[in-house]
């Protein structure tokens, strides 16, 4: 493992294992996104992964830097997420945004002084991004008018910067979508309320409100024509970041599970002694085991022809994979594994939020069962048995 990897590695460790995990219930209680803690994931490193070290960033290439999930994800899985997006955020920004942009935002982003969060979604449209109302109009002057409406946008009212897609005419399609970065505090931008989420409630989420927000061309980051396809890649970094963070995830419910049944006694014996248990444990062990390939393999073909597929067997495998261990250890616990303290109801919900965010695993599958059909037209063709007095289709005459 390279040096520069190891070192932001142990740095993510360490900010899971003593700032999120001791602390997490009561951020949840609070109901209040915890700034300290991401102000100091950002002066360990943890909120520039992929920028560029000449604008503050680590200069982690993808297949690296997502690694750093499953170290956040051992304290929580929604705090992972919402630092994922950031990243997102930042390497767009970085990577694609005007030289004034940069100059503006780059160094703030990149040390966490700044949080940016993804608003892609809109209330009607759900997994359907065609079907998308925003609207930004293009002033004579350069500035473009936004209106409209984002879903389940994260770090709502707590984030500086939110990257926004939006269309900018009425046509059908993509082709007409841009990206561009909207101020918080910008005139115009407001937020519905909080959405009721008990098990992340510290991460604020929520719809944002577009009344006639003007934003400068400075604030461009993917011009007309590619906002669709940037969205899109995205999304399948965010689906590697998900997978990623659920390892970590499935590693804190497995360690809690292993720290009470190695104690617990009953029949004479250990609860770890048994048969029954080890079989159990041993194959939330394996899925966890091969989530962690999938995912790091999956992370090393984002930006090639096989990404968008690979993004999305990481997130069809190992949230199902998360949820499935998340239960397996509480049942391990029996009725202590409902109680607050030991963590297994809160990691169960984790898990079943983190199947839905950013595509569900159901369109996970779409996108693969699109994928095999392209892959069966490539094949020779089996016989089909015939039903009785059944016409075979007719041949089609080559041109």
């Amino acid at each position: 493992m390279p040096q520069d990897l190891q070192t932001i590695l142990s740095a993510a460790h360490d900010h899971a294992t003593t700032m999120i995990a001791p602390n997490v219930d009561a951020w949840n209680a609070a109901g209040q996104w915890p700034r300290d803690a991401s102000d100091a994931a950002g002066a360990a490193g943890l909120t520039g992964l992929y920028a560029p070290e000449e604008w503050g960033g680590q200069g982690l290439p993808l297949s690296e830097g997502i690694q750093v999930y499953e170290q956040l994800g051992l304290g929580d899985g929604a705090y992972a997420f919402a630092i994922s997006m950031h990243n997102i955020c930042t390497f767009a920004g970085c990577g694609y945004g005007t030289d004034a942009f940069k100059e503006k935002w780059a160094r703030d982003l990149t040390s966490g002084r700044k949080l940016a969060n993804f608003a892609l979604t809109e209330p009607q449209s759900g997994s359907d991004p065609m079907q998308m109302y925003t609207r930004a109009k293009i002033n004579d002057d350069g500035t473009w008018t936004i209106s409209g409406s984002k879903a389940w946008v994260s770090l709502a009212g707590e984030a500086d910067l939110y990257f926004t897609v939006v269309k900018t005419s009425d046509d059908a399609g993509y082709k007409d979508m841009a990206m561009i970065a909207i101020r918080a505090d910008a005139k115009g931008v407001s937020f519905g309320p909080r959405y009721d989420t008990p098990s992340y409630n510290f991460l604020p989420m929520s719809e944002m409100y577009l009344d006639n927000v003007v934003v400068s061309a400075d604030n461009i980051i993917l011009p007309v024509g590619q906002g669709f396809q940037g969205s899109l890649m995205a999304i399948d970094i965010a689906r590697v970041s998900i997978a990623s963070g659920c390892c970590g995830l499935m590693q804190a419910a497995l360690d809690t599970a292993l720290a009470y049944s190695k104690n617990r006694k009953m029949f004479g014996g250990k609860n770890l002694d048994l048969d029954g248990i080890q079989w159990m444990l041993g194959e939330v062990a394996t899925d966890l085991e091969a989530s962690k390939l999938l995912y790091r393999k999956a992370a090393e073909a984002l930006g090639t022809p096989e990404g968008p597929l690979m993004a999305a067997h990481a997130k069809r495998f190992v949230p199902d994979a998360a949820v499935k261990a998340a239960n397996t250890c509480t049942q391990v616990l029996g009725g202590m594994g409902l109680l607050q303290p030991y963590g297994l109801d809160r990691l169960s919900r984790l898990a079943q939020m983190l199947r839905i965010v950013d595509g569900t695993t159901e369109i996970s599958r779409v996108v693969i069962g699109r994928a095999l059909q392209k892959r069966a037209a490539t094949l020779a063709d089996l016989p089909v048995p015939q039903g009785f007095q059944e016409k075979a289709a007719p041949a089609v005459a080559a041109e």
